[in-house]
């Protein structure tokens, strides 16, 4: 191990040297299958050829150019991810936690130039927004603002799906409502679609933007574009970020209305957003997920997924949830031991919260890919099982 980076992570040991498709390679040759897609970024998978097409096209021309000149590329990709996600307007950055940055800059400009107190976000308990100071600040979890405050002023943490402590809060010195479609982080919880309807009719009657944080959620991971467009919720922004460009690292701020002009030069910025790199492998991640058949089919491999850990039955296991491609299986021993299990069964899969490990595989993963996965699964939830009997 290198020991050479920051403490930072607990890593697995494995040197990963190559990937193809839903399926990664060690430098020893060892074959892993991937539900993970690099936290949910690798949207097409390892090694996808128009994906690798583009990016080496892209690089022969131009990577980079300031924000002070455009291109046809990233002018082609802000026309299609507004399309997609139904907005106005786009803002690319480079990361979530940066798109959710621009999220909340947005919503204070919203708010002060009304009332300079309006500027309270209210966000939920057990979400998850980003590692900056101010987003791991509107992060609704106690454990991660250990160490690191005095914190950016002007957030609330309310219960999900309690409208009735919404209702509460949401005084006239709010100026945005932050949450997540589906809380990752957190343990792979998906908000009630009657709790955000009634959200979204509240913030409407208050003058309070209803923002989205589809970091972890959105382009096409829960089987339509959007979460929030399969919930039938319509918020006045949205952040995107992940499985955008396939692993070249991009994030996007969306905004519709009012909320898409906010910003005017010097308001804020970024040196490495939208370059001409990430939008050509966006471009590439965009297109495939606008081919016919491709969310629909998200959205049948996902509940194969689901159906078959509920067939097991398996004392280990509590429930399933999650929408699309973006699943947690609640079990009832630490879920980090279900990880090292199924990584000596050469599966590689997430946790989230403190119950839940969570399945972020290539929205292209192969039904053949599944089943090998689910097969390691299997076998190392029933070795686990045995040695807790």
């Amino acid at each position: 191990m290198n020991d050479r980076f920051m403490n930072t992570y607990k890593r697995t040991g494995l040197v990963i040297d190559h990937g193809k498709g839903a399926t990664l390679f060690t430098k020893e040759g060892a074959a892993y299958i991937d539900f993970t897609a690099g936290i949910g970024v690798n949207s097409l998978g390892h090694a996808h050829p128009k994906l690798v097409a583009a990016i080496a096209e892209q690089a022969a021309k131009v990577i980079h150019v300031s924000n002070y000149f455009m291109t046809d590329i990233s002018s082609q990709v802000a026309e299609e991810l507004t399309g997609m996600a139904g907005m106005d307007k786009v803002f690319f950055c480079n990361s979530g936690a940066e798109a959710n940055e621009g999220l909340i800059k947005i919503a204070r400009k919203y708010g002060s130039a009304k009332n300079p107190e309006k500027n309270l976000i209210v966000t939920l308990k057990g979400s998850f927004h980003g590692r900056t100071i101010t987003t791991v600040t509107a992060t609704g979890q106690d454990k991660f603002h250990q160490f690191f405050g005095p914190f950016t002023p002007g957030f609330v943490y309310v219960e999900a799906n309690n409208i009735a402590a919404l209702d509460a809060v949401l005084t006239d010195k709010v100026c945005a409502f932050i949450f997540e479609p589906i809380q990752g982080e957190g343990g792979v919880n998906p908000l009630d679609t009657t709790y955000l309807k009634a959200a979204e009719k509240l913030c409407k009657e208050r003058d309070i933007l209803f923002v989205a944080d589809e970091v972890q959620t959105g382009v096409g991971r829960p089987g339509a574009f959007l979460a929030c467009q399969k919930m039938g919720i319509h918020p006045d922004m949205v952040s995107v970020a992940k499985g955008l460009a396939g692993g070249v690292p991009i994030g996007a701020v969306l905004a519709k209305g009012p909320c898409a002009d906010i910003l005017q030069p010097g308001d804020h910025g970024t040196t490495f957003g939208g370059n001409p790199l990430a939008a050509a492998a966006a471009h590439v991640v965009l297109s495939e997920l606008s081919s016919p058949g491709f969310m629909a089919d998200v959205e049948r491999k996902g509940e194969k997924i689901r159906s078959t850990v509920r067939s097991w039955k398996n004392p280990l296991v509590k429930e399933t949830r999650g929408m699309g491609l973006m699943i947690g299986i609640g079990v009832t021993i630490p879920p980090g031991e279900v990880v090292v299990a199924c990584r000596q069964k050469n599966l590689l899969v997430l946790t989230a919260g403190d119950d839940t490990v969570r399945l972020l595989p290539p929205l292209v993963i192969s039904d053949a890919e599944i089943n090998q996965g689910l097969a390691s699964m299997k076998a190392a939830l029933d070795d686990l099982a045995k040695a807790k009997a």
